[in-house]
């Protein structure tokens, strides 16, 4: 009954038809899956519904801000939005973005893969009639996401525009006996989307990124048990408990955080990682559809050249797709590119800019061992100052001070009136 009712709302129009293009912000993406996520966990009951505001251009709608939403049960079940609650939030955030000035543009929840459903549409005739009569969909599936489907990179979600259609009938039962056309049904139609970045997003996915590279799970079960059993005991045990506890805490929480470095580390090897495997999806897709091409079409091109027109299917149930085959050769053509044309030169290149950057390290280490000496030896001439200055100042309480013995029988002819020389 789901897949019927859904699929009988998805429009039978081609997305190409509306014009619209759909610019999704990284920052819609983090609210909806972390609203969705908290839903999860918590258990919550009731649909996850949320407004989406940004920028109606023409045919370019952006999706740059988003907010969860206080639902309401209606009649016979239907779930709409809190009006008084729904018009006061939308306003705050008006009021916050102002420039550039952003607009209720649409609506987000969760559906299935396979389309909105009958229980989404008072929701949205509730958003098109009373604010904004071009309001999109943004469908999320987690059910895609938990059952490990393989979606080629894209994102689990679908933008839907809303459009009425008349009823299908067979013959001609469009018209009634009365002369009147049909009545129109609620359609959804899906859109072309793609993710647009602004420089403080990618600071912001960043810093997320960056996060959750020291995340620890901490088992709750282990302590709520701990608890339990130090209620039973004494006080001197409970309070031997706890204090034990404590520094188990501690010790987890110390053996759990990550300096920076390790942090950055971890960033760089998790990104490098999804690359590769990335790669090798997409080089895994492109030997798929090769090897099910015909072997004499892959062996003899100067046959095949006019055995088949463009998207032509072959004798194997695949379509040729020629353009997709020239990129493909383009992209072997420039293979040999990477490789270098003589390995051993590249190897005693490779080994001279190691040896010059060593160097530099070398040296550098170097440097900031001579002028520690020199920092040292500038502290060492300080407080050897401070301890002749001290031992001059406690002389002078008890008489003069003489530098060598000299000075000191000069003074001492020059008491009894005779010259020194």
């Amino acid at each position: 009954m789901a897949q019927s009712n859904s699929s009988s709302l998805v429009s039978s129009h081609k997305a190409s038809d509306s014009g619209l293009q759909i610019h999704l912000h990284p920052l819609v993406l983090l609210t909806v899956s972390d609203l969705i996520t908290r839903h999860t966990l918590r258990r919550q009951e009731g649909p996850v519904v949320g407004a989406l505001l940004g920028q109606h251009n023409g045919r370019d709608i952006t999706l740059e801000h988003a907010f969860e939403c206080q639902v309401l049960g209606g009649e016979q079940g239907a779930v709409l939005l809190h009006q008084t609650w729904f018009q006061d939030r939308l306003q705050q955030y008006k009021d916050v973005h102002k420039d550039p000035a952003l607009e209720l543009v649409g609506w987000f929840t969760t559906t299935q893969p396979t389309g909105p459903e009958a229980q989404h549409i008072p929701i949205h005739q509730q958003i098109v009639h009373d604010y904004n009569e071009t309001a999109v969909l943004l469908a999320f599936h987690p059910a895609s996401v938990l059952a490990g489907t393989d979606n080629n990179g894209k994102l689990p979600l679908t933008v839907y525009e809303s459009l009425y259609e008349s009823q299908e009938a067979d013959g001609d039962r469009s018209m009634d006996l009365d002369g009147q056309e049909a009545p129109l049904n609620l359609k959804f139609r899906e859109l072309p989307c793609s993710v647009e970045t602004g420089e403080a997003e990618m600071i912001s996915v960043d810093f997320v990124a960056r996060g959750g590279g020291n995340a620890t799970n901490v088992d709750a079960s282990a302590k709520s048990k701990g608890n339990g059993q130090a209620s039973q005991a004494s006080v001197a045990d409970k309070a031997s408990k706890e204090a034990s506890s404590q520094q188990e805490v501690k010790a987890l929480n110390d053996s759990s955080l990550l300096s920076p470095e390790d942090e950055e580390l971890i960033t760089s090897l998790t990104a490098r990682a999804n690359a590769i495997k990335m790669l090798h999806n997409r080089i895994q897709l492109l030997r798929s559809y090769l090897t099910s091409l015909p072997p004499s079409y892959l062996s003899a091109p100067s046959q095949s050249n006019g055995a088949t027109s463009d998207g032509a299917p072959s004798s194997s149930g695949t379509d040729i797709n020629h353009p997709i085959l020239r990129s493909i050769q383009a992209l072997v053509n420039r293979l040999p590119l990477l490789i270098p044309s003589d390995g051993t030169a590249f190897e005693q290149e490779s080994l001279s800019e190691k040896s010059d950057v060593t160097l530099v390290r070398l040296l550098g280490g170097l440097t900031r061992g001579t002028k520690d000496i020199r920092e040292m030896g500038r502290k060492f001439g300080v407080v050897s100052d401070a301890k002749q200055r001290s031992r001059r100042g406690g002389l002078r309480s008890i008489g003069p001070v003489y530098e060598d013995t000299d000075e000191l029988a000069g003074e001492q002819l020059m008491g009894m009136g005779q010259p020194y020389e």
